[in-house]
């Protein structure tokens, strides 16, 4: 069956649908950061080793990011909400493994179950609602709606963790996953319609290994690379992955059936749009991150304390998320954009005043400033991807964008924050790798744990202005490279078959 996109006011069933996906969504999201203030627990009680407590963190949104592509495709061919039910089950028998795992090499085990079953789950949902909106501006609005939701979770996750972990133990973060499953398996079969396309063709195995194996691979170099040093099994996973990206790549162009089309990539502004949900999700991790060690460990807050101050900037993100797509109608993408990159590097920049004796009231600055540029990133990225296509290939267009946020989530900490850690162990005191570490180590002085603090801000202004830089590039890069008016986007776009025209409706 294919459904196409007509024009019309979308009724109860429509916004009904959304209600219903947006629980897989927020959840998909929050276990993402849900676990940063679960370690503790989770070290203490199953004692993992130093490399398998990375892969507790890190193994989730590796599976994620390096399946968006081939996930996204295979619900475009074969049905997007079969693929959704499948995903949603395994999702919340993977929860339960997760919660109940008596050991690390389980826990680990449960945990890429989650993101395998989470990349089925995000590129379906987001292409979902190009058949539950036909209308644009409609379709707009819903994407903004599904953009603040998936934002959100990412900004929640650390909150709800640590309001669970004061009453229950650290398994509870994965339990409050099965209801919002259960309600979604029982409400989408009524709701939602399956959707794929006339005529799919045949997945091309080799492509499907190809993206996942690949990007895995370099992610891995990349984030072993900046946070231990180059050495010989990181560096050849890493340069394995590069080798099979760029097969994959190549393959793409010369099947009759590629599982991810270059060909949206011609258009300037689905190019910007990509790279948009790249950067400022690496931004925002990583300031995220350093900021929690900040609040926590330089000015002495409490876990719970330093997870309710994110609440300003989390409120502003989600907010932005809902209104971008009524800002882009009237003002257009370009913009828009600007607007996203310069606040983003405006809101990083006051960090700068942090102190080792008091920051709160910048960082509460920085995040709201910096959530409206992340808020316009969320939504811009997903709604240029859903409306440059086709509704039956929304689904790997939706599943371009996705990936371009979990790789750039997965890259924040490694790149940006290994810069911040590299100038601590440069300017710190050098008694351990980590600010942490350091203020752990018996019979440390006063003046030696306020060096380590100095060390630490140090590194982090250095990070923050680093990464507001690059945002401030972007920003010049698309005050030169996109178009100002819909008539110059429309001559800027190839007149060949694959050409794509995301002019919105006036």
């Amino acid at each position: 069956m294919s459904e196409q996109r007509t024009p019309h006011s979308p009724g109860p069933r429509a916004w009904l649908g959304l209600l219903v996906v947006l629980g897989p969504v927020l959840l998909v999201s929050m276990d993402g950061s849900i676990l940063y203030l679960a370690m503790p627990r989770v070290t203490r009680d199953l004692a993992p080793t130093a490399d398998q407590a990375l892969w507790i963190l890190d193994v989730y949104g590796f599976a994620v990011g390096s399946l968006l592509i081939a996930f996204g495709t295979i619900g475009d061919r074969y049905g997007r909400l079969k693929l959704l039910m499948s995903g949603a089950t395994v999702f919340g028998l993977a929860s339960a493994g997760s919660a109940f795992a008596p050991n690390a090499e389980l826990l680990i085990a449960s945990r890429a179950l989650m993101g395998v079953a989470g990349a089925t789950l995000l590129p379906s949902t987001l292409a979902v609602l190009s058949e539950l909106f036909g209308d644009p501006r409609r379709r707009g609005q819903a994407i903004g709606i599904f953009a603040a939701a998936f934002a959100a979770g990412f900004a929640i996750g650390p909150v709800a963790g640590g309001i669970l972990l004061e009453r229950y133990w650290w398994g509870s973060v994965f339990l409050i996953n099965l209801p919002v499953i259960a309600l979604f398996l029982i409400f989408a079969p009524a709701l939602l319609r399956e959707v794929r396309t006339t005529r799919p063709g045949r997945i091309d195995p080799f492509s499907v290994v190809a993206s996942a194996a690949g990007l895995l691979g370099v992610v891995y170099g990349l984030k072993s690379a900046a946070a231990q040093g180059i050495s010989l099994l990181p560096a050849l996973v890493g340069l394995g992955g590069a080798v099979l990206l760029a097969l994959f790549v190549r393959r793409q162009r010369h099947i009759d059936h590629p599982l991810m089309d270059f060909t949206l990539f011609r258009d300037r502004v689905f190019t910007v749009a990509i790279i948009t949900g790249l950067l400022p999700l690496a931004a925002w991790s990583a300031a995220a991150y350093l900021s929690g060690v900040y609040l926590q460990s330089v000015l002495g807050l409490a876990v719970l304390e330093a997870a309710l101050l994110a609440l300003p900037g989390a409120a502003v993100l989600t907010a932005t998320c809902v209104i971008t797509p009524l800002v882009v109608d009237r003002i257009g993408k370009r913009p828009t954009l600007l607007v996203c990159h310069f606040s983003i590097a405006a809101g990083l920049l006051l960090l700068l005043p942090a102190t080792t004796t008091g920051g709160i009231g910048w960082y509460i600055a920085s995040t709201s400033i910096a959530g409206i540029g992340y808020g316009i990133s969320f939504s811009v990225v997903a709604d240029t991807a859903v409306g440059a296509v086709p509704a039956e290939r929304a689904g790997s267009a939706g599943a371009i964008a996705e990936t371009s946020n979990e790789i750039g989530n997965a890259l924040g900490i490694a790149l940006i924050g290994s810069l911040a850690a590299l100038l601590f162990r440069l300017q710190g005191p050098g008694l351990a790798p980590t600010l942490d570490e350091t203020l752990d180590l018996p019979g440390l002085t006063a003046p030696m744990a306020g060096d380590a603090k100095s060390a630490f801000v140090s590194g982090m202004h250095v990070a923050v202005v680093a990464a507001g830089l690059l945002h401030a590039a972007l920003g010049l890069l698309t005050l030169r490279r996109l178009p100002r008016a819909a008539s110059e986007r429309k001559a800027a776009a190839p007149e060949s078959e694959g050409a794509v025209d995301l002019t919105l409706p006036s």
